[in-house]
């Protein structure tokens, strides 16, 4: 009778533990580039993702902020509305927060936002790296997002 190591049964137990979960996947647009992989990888082990506003156009609100302040505060509503809808809709949010520039763990304002709306609806919250320093830290510790320092396994 063959015996499995110890990590490995952890391993395999923790993924499916994880199994069939539907997680929103928020980032800062700057960030899209990180997101592939990550959702690959997350359905891999079963995941349900939602991806994030404008994922397939993310420069859209630059654009449509040249246009005109009308068009771009009406698509600003419109996205606000949209992340709650994703938010309501899965059991966790994962915060892709890789750097921007010169900022460590970057979350823009609305990344932030969905964190807020996902601590107010009572769902987990994940960063994938830990809380960026800066005006926003001591709320966003407040709402305890779970740091998985890149390690997907440790969402349940």
């Amino acid at each position: 009778m063959s015996r499995v190591p110890a990590a490995a049964a952890r391993n395999t137990r923790s993924a499916m533990e994880n199994k069939n979960m539907k997680i929103f996947i928020c980032a800062s647009k700057y960030n899209y580039k990180h997101i592939p992989l990550i959702k690959q990888k997350l359905e891999k082990l079963g995941h349900k993702i939602t991806l994030p506003n404008c994922y397939d156009d993310p420069f859209v609100e630059v654009r449509t902020k040249k246009e005109s302040r009308k068009k771009h505060i009406h698509l600003k509503q419109k996205l606000l509305k949209e992340q709650t809808l994703k938010i309501n809709n899965n059991d966790v949010v994962l915060v892709v927060n890789f750097d921007k520039l010169h900022h460590k763990n970057y979350i823009g304002g609305a990344t932030f936002l969905e964190v807020y709306e996902a601590f107010k609806l009572g769902k987990k919250i994940y960063l994938y790296n830990p809380i960026p320093k800066g005006i926003l830290e001591d709320e966003i510790i407040g709402m305890e997002p779970i740091i998985i320092n890149g390690d997907l396994l440790k969402i349940r």
